[in-house]
């Protein structure tokens, strides 16, 4: 008996203590909590500069891409082999290959005995006989055509003011013949200066037109379908901003930032609609330029623009991607949470 009064006071002395803790909690405790929650939000905010300056790239592929296919005298090597335009070459006859020349060499030194050529198409690696052909020069030819880099230019979409890490364009660089990416084995980021702009008009796009300085400015790591990836060598001293979930995306009011000539980087007002947060790839809303500035310099927006970020209620949403054909003053862009997903 004397055991179980001993165990009920037991439990009422529990019960008042953590009365008493709650009561202390909720005076004084609580609001401590919520402080530090809302500043672990505000410390949370991811927060990068916005890019709107134009680079350059350069890209020596991984592999060499097949671009054409075609008959070297009486027949094609290539076609026999079941080589196609989009395969990637990545070694022959075990030999890791990365440069035309290598692919050259190979052919011209097989003396017309078959070669195994290596080649990535769809994700899925095969090798493939092709038994070069004998010209009626003397040397030996596969029938293919091929290329092992690309160049061009771009916006910078935002950087990482850590590390110098960034991110631009807002979609892949593709083969100008296979329309496939470029799979990336290195690339270089480069200086650019811009000479002019070809304004778009109704179905013919316009340009940023340009040149690729000799300044190596820093480095691309990755080349995906959403955007380039890399790093520079020196940080902009510019104040960096809040980037938005894509859940804050309104349809209205927003600005872009980019570059169309030597003056440096531009803003210019534009309205967002459209908003399709489903989406994850390059075309998540709809961009019209309003601003009379724009329009009168360029027609609305021009490749070379891919990537400019597109700023709304102060914070980074995303970027330029497209432009629509048959109206330059509309195009699409993405949402930068998107980008920051292959980062």
């Amino acid at each position: 008996m004397e055991k179980r009064r001993t165990e009920k006071k037991t439990v009422r002395l529990i019960v008042l203590l953590l009365a008493v803790i709650g009561t202390l909690c909720a005076a004084a405790s609580f609001p401590f909590f919520a402080e530090n929650e809302e500043a672990a939000g505000r410390e949370s905010a991811r927060l990068l500069i916005p890019g709107g300056m134009a680079f350059g790239v350069r890209i020596e592929t991984r592999g060499v891409i097949v671009v054409g296919i075609t008959k070297t005298g009486r027949r094609s090597p290539a076609e026999e082999a079941d080589i196609r335009v989009r395969d990637v070459i990545v070694a022959i006859n075990g030999k890791e290959v990365n440069s035309a020349d290598e692919v050259t060499d190979a052919v011209s030194n097989s003396g017309g005995a078959p070669l195994r050529f290596t080649v990535s198409r769809g994700g899925k690696t095969a090798v493939k006989i092709l038994t070069p052909e004998k010209s009626a020069e003397g040397g030996y030819k596969a029938g293919i055509w091929i290329r092992d880099g690309t160049a061009g230019i771009g916006t910078v979409t935002f950087i990482d003011p850590s590390d110098g890490s960034f991110g631009g364009l807002g979609h892949g660089i593709c083969d100008v013949d296979t329309g496939e990416l470029v799979p990336l084995r290195t690339g270089t980021v480069t200086g650019v200066t811009i000479a002019g702009v070809k304004k778009g008009v109704k179905g013919i796009p316009g340009e940023l037109k340009g040149y690729l300085t000799a300044d190596e400015d820093g480095s691309l790591f990755s080349n995906t379908a959403v955007g380039v990836f890399g790093r520079l060598n020196e940080i902009p001293d510019a104040q960096p901003i809040e980037v938005a979930d894509r859940n804050e995306v309104r349809e209205g009011p927003a600005g872009i930032l980019c570059t169309l000539d030597g003056s440096g980087i531009g803003s210019y007002d534009v309205t967002i609609s459209s908003v399709d947060r489903s989406g994850s790839e390059t075309k998540s809303f709809l961009i019209t330029v309003t601003d009379s500035r724009l329009i009168g310099k360029t027609g609305g927006i021009v490749q070379g623009m891919s990537g400019s970020p597109v700023i709304q209620n102060g914070k980074l949403i995303g970027a330029v991607t497209h432009v629509l054909v048959s109206d330059p003053e509309k195009g699409y862009g993405i949402f930068i949470d998107r980008m920051l997903s292959e980062t």
